[in-house]
C-alpha cells in the first residue's frame, strides 16, 4: 500500500491509503481521469454527419434544424460539459439535454432535477445561443449537471454546426486527484447469479454511487426552485466542503437518514470521512438553540419537523466517531449533541414510548404517535449515545442513557410485538407490520431472542415479489434504502441465504435493468419495476425525477464487507475489531478497508468442511474471530478446538486460521 495524502484539519489527521491492487480493480466504475469522454453514440436523428467522430478525435457536423445526436458516457458522470465549435455561422445555435436513464433521452428536455412535473419536462434544455464562439465552449458553472449518463446535442438553427472534443469535467469528489484510488476493496464470485462477478460489481457500484454524492460546497440545487424550464446547482450546502449529499442529480442536499446507509459505504470503500464530518457539522450548526431540534435536511432545503431524521443525525455522529476516532470534533459538537438527545427523550410520554410529532420521514405513511420505527431509532440513539458518553468520560450520562435504552427495549416489545404475525406492528393501534421498523428492530438488537429475530426475518419475506420487498408502509414501492436495512437484518439474524436472495432480487434488478445507468444505484422503483417511484407521494407522477445515483441505495456495499467478508470495527478507528464471516453459499471472499491505524484485511475460502482464513490487521489492535462452524482449529500453526458460537481472541498483525469440521 502507498499513502495517498494527509488531511490535517482542526487537529484531526485522517490518513487515506490505497487498497491492494488486484483483479477487483477491473470492476471499479470510477473514471481513470477527472475529464471523461463519451464512449458511444446512442442515437442519431436527422442530419448528423460523422457522428462516430464524437467518441474519437474527429469532428461531427449537424445540419437541419432539429437534428440531434445522443452520446453515451458509459457510466454515471457529473460536472461541466466542454466541446469545441469548429465551423459555425452567425445564426448557428445548439441546445444540450441530459439524462441518467436512456428512457428519457430527448432533444426537447432533460430528465427533471429541479422539481417533479407530470409532463416530465420541468428542467428543459441548456440553450447555447447564437452567435456561437469558435473554439472551446464550457457549460456555465451554475448550470452544472450533477448526474447523467447520456448527453444529447441538438441543432436549434437552420445553419449547421461542426462539433468536436466533447467532454465532461467531473465535479464530484473534488478532493480526489485519482477517483479510483480506493482504500478498501471486496472480491467474490457468485455461484448463483447469471453474472458471476455480480457481488464485486455491486460493491463497487455502491462505492461509486457515494463518490458521485460527494460534492463541492457551492453546487447545491437552488431553492426556491428555478422557474421552468431550467435548473441551477450553485447553492451553498453547509458550513464547509466537500460534503456528502443524497444524490448526484438531486436533491443535492444533506439528508441524515440517507447517510445512515451511505456513510458505512464511504468508510469501507474510500474512508473519505471529511465530507461526512462537514455534513454533520452543518446539521449541528442549524440546531434550534431553545428546543434542541435538528433540521431534517441541510441547506438550502433546510426542512424542519422530522423526529426520525433528527435521530439519524445522532446515529450518524456515532458512526463518524466509530470510523474516525475524531475526539476533537466530537468535543466541539458535544453540547449540541446532548441537547439533541434530550429533545427526543423529552417526547417520551407516560407510555414509556416516544410520541412522534415531527412527522417528516423517508416518505413512509403513518409515522406519527407511538410509532415503532421512530422508537426503534430512539433506541439506537440511546445505545450509541451511551457509548459516546463513555468516550467523553461523561459517566452519568452514559449510565442514564443506557438505563433508558433498556427500559425502552422492554416497552417496545410489550407494545409493538404482534404474536399472530411474529413481527412488530407499526403503532399501538394497527396490525400493519412495516418493513422499516422490523428491519431496524433486528439490526439494532431490539429483539429479545435469536428466535424472535428469525421470526421477523421470515415475516419480512411476506412482502417480497420477484424484484424485492414491496413496502407495506408505502404501497407499490420498493425502497432500496429500507431494503438495505432489511438486508443487514437477515444477515444479523443468521439468515444468510435469505439475505443473498434479497440482494440478488432487488439489486440484481437495479444494476442490470436497461432502465438504469448500470453503474450507480437507483433511488427506488415501483412494485413492477417502473421508475414511477413515489409518484403519489411527492414526485407528481414524474418518473424522470427519480435519482439513479442515490447513496441510500448502497447498503450491499457495507453489508458484503461487514457480513460476507465478516470484518467490522468495534471501537474507534479499529483499535478493536471483529471477524465473523458469513459464508452465504460462497466458496471464497476477500477484501478489507483502511482506518487511520492502517490496513484491515480478510481473505477466506471454504472447500467442503475445510475453512481457511487469513487476517491482516494493524499491530497494537485486538479482535474477536468467530468461525462459521465448530471443529478443529489451527491458529498460526497451533491447534485448538472451538465449539459452535465460540470465539478466538487475537492481537494485531497477520494470522492464518484453518478449521476442519
Amino acid at each position: 500500500m502507498t499513502s495517498r495524502f494527509l488531511l490535517c484539519l482542526c487537529g484531526a489527521i485522517s490518513v487515506l491509503a490505497s487498497a491492494p491492487a488486484g483483479p477487483w480493480d477491473t470492476f471499479n466504475y470510477s473514471p481513470k481521469s477527472r475529464t471523461v469522454y463519451p464512449t458511444a453514440v446512442k442515437e442519431i436523428h436527422g442530419g448528423v454527419k460523422n457522428a462516430e467522430a464524437l467518441v474519437s478525435t474527429g469532428t461531427a457536423t449537424l445540419t437541419g434544424n432539429g437534428s440531434w445526436v445522443a452520446l453515451d458516457f458509459g457510466i454515471e458522470v457529473g460536472g461541466l460539459v466542454s466541446l469545441n465549435f469548429g465551423k459555425v455561422f452567425s445564426g448557428s445555435s445548439i441546445a444540450l439535454s441530459f439524462t441518467e436513464s436512456p428512457v428519457f433521452i430527448s432533444p426537447l428536455t432533460s430528465d427533471d432535477s429541479s422539481y417533479p412535473s407530470a409532463n416530465m419536462s420541468y428542467d428543459g434544455v441548456l440553450h447555447v445561443p447564437a452567435p456561437l464562439p469558435t473554439g472551446i465552449w464550457t457549460q456555465p458553472a451554475a448550470m452544472l449537471r450533477g448526474g447523467y449518463r447520456f448527453l444529447t446535442i441538438v441543432l436549434t438553427s437552420d445553419e449547421p454546426v461542426a462539433i468536436s472534443n466533447v467532454s465532461c469535467a467531473i465535479s464530484f469528489a473534488p478532493h480526489f486527484s485519482n477517483l479510483r484510488d480506493y482504500s478498501g476493496y471486496f472480491y467474490a464470485s457468485d455461484p448463483v447469479f447469471h453474472d458471476k462477478d455480480f457481488l464485486t460489481k455491486l460493491w463497487y457500484a455502491g462505492a461509486y454511487t457515494v463518490q458521485t454524492n460527494t460534492v463541492p460546497l457551492n453546487t447545491g440545487r437552488e431553492v426556491p426552485f428555478v422557474q421552468s424550464p431550467g435548473w441551477l446547482n450553485n447553492a451553498t450546502l453547509g458550513v464547509a466542503g466537500p460534503i456528502i449529499v443524497d444524490g448526484a442529480k438531486r436533491d443535492r442536499a444533506v439528508w441524515p437518514g440517507d447517510m445512515g446507509i451511505a456513510v458505512p459505504t464511504q468508510f469501507v470503500s474510500t474512508n473519505d470521512l471529511l465530507p461526512t464530518r462537514n455534513a454533520l457539522s452543518t446539521m449541528f450548526a442549524a440546531i434550534n438553540p431553545l428546543t434542541g431540534a435538528l433540521p431534517e435536511s441541510g441547506p438550502p432545503l433546510s426542512q424542519q419537523g422530522s423526529d426520525t431524521y433528527h435521530a439519524w443525525t445522532l446515529i450518524g455522529t456515532h458512526n463518524y466517531y466509530l470510523y474516525s476516532g475524531d475526539s476533537a470534533w466530537l468535543q466541539t459538537v458535544w453540547a449540541n449533541y446532548t441537547k439533541a438527545v434530550a429533545f427526543l427523550e423529552g417526547k417520551v410520554d407516560s407510555s414509556g414510548l416516544m410520541n412522534v410529532t415531527g412527522l417528516r420521514d423517508w416518505a413512509r405513511l403513518g409515522g406519527g404517535g407511538h410509532n415503532a420505527e421512530g422508537n426503534a431509532l430512539l433506541y439506537q440513539v440511546l445505545v450509541t449515545a451511551a457509548d459516546l458518553a463513555t468516550h467523553m468520560n461523561a459517566s452519568q450520562l452514559a449510565s442514564a442513557w443506557s438505563t433508558n435504552a433498556t427500559a425502552l427495549k422492554s416497552r417496545y416489545n410489550e407494545v409493538f410485538w404482534l404474536p399472530s404475525a411474529g413481527m412488530y406492528r407499526d403503532n399501538d393501534t394497527t396490525t400493519l407490520c412495516p418493513q422499516d421498523a422490523n428491519s431496524m428492530a433486528v439490526l439494532f438488537n431490539l429483539t429479545m431472542s435469536s428466535k424472535q429475530a428469525s421470526s421477523v426475518s421470515k415475516g419480512l419475506t411476506r412482502n417480497w415479489n420477484d424484484l424485492g420487498p414491496v413496502v407495506p408502509e408505502l404501497p407499490d414501492t420498493i425502497s432500496p434504502f429500507i431494503s438495505g436495512l432489511e438486508l443487514q437484518a437477515h444477515f444479523a439474524s443468521g439468515n444468510d441465504e435469505r439475505a443473498m436472495d434479497l440482494l440478488r432480487r432487488e439489486w440484481g434488478y437495479i444494476l442490470y435493468t436497461n432502465l438504469s445507468v448500470q453503474s450507480t444505484l437507483l433511488e427506488g422503483f415501483t412494485a413492477n419495476g417502473s421508475l414511477y417511484y413515489r409518484s403519489y407521494r411527492g414526485y407528481n407522477y414524474d418518473p424522470s425525477y427519480t435519482s439513479h445515483a442515490h447513496g441510500w441505495s448502497s447498503g450491499p456495499t457495507s453489508a458484503l464487507t461487514y457480513y460476507v467478508l465478516g470484518l467490522t470495527v468495534t471501537s474507534p478507528q479499529g483499535h478493536n475489531w471483529s471477524v465473523a464471516p458469513h459464508t452465504s453459499g460462497l466458496s471464497a471472499a476477500e477484501g478489507g478497508f483502511t482506518t487511520s491505524l492502517g490496513w484491515f484485511g480478510v481473505k477466506w475460502s471454504l472447500q467442503k468442511r475445510t475453512f481457511t482464513l487469513n487476517i491482516d490487521v494493524p499491530e497494537g489492535t485486538s479482535g474477536t474471530v468467530t468461525l462459521p462452524f465448530a471443529g478443529r482449529v489451527k491458529v498460526n500453526g497451533k491447534v485448538t478446538l472451538v465449539g459452535k458460537g465460540d470465539s478466538l481472541q487475537l492481537g494485531g498483525g497477520k494470522h492464518s486460521v484453518s478449521l476442519s469440521g
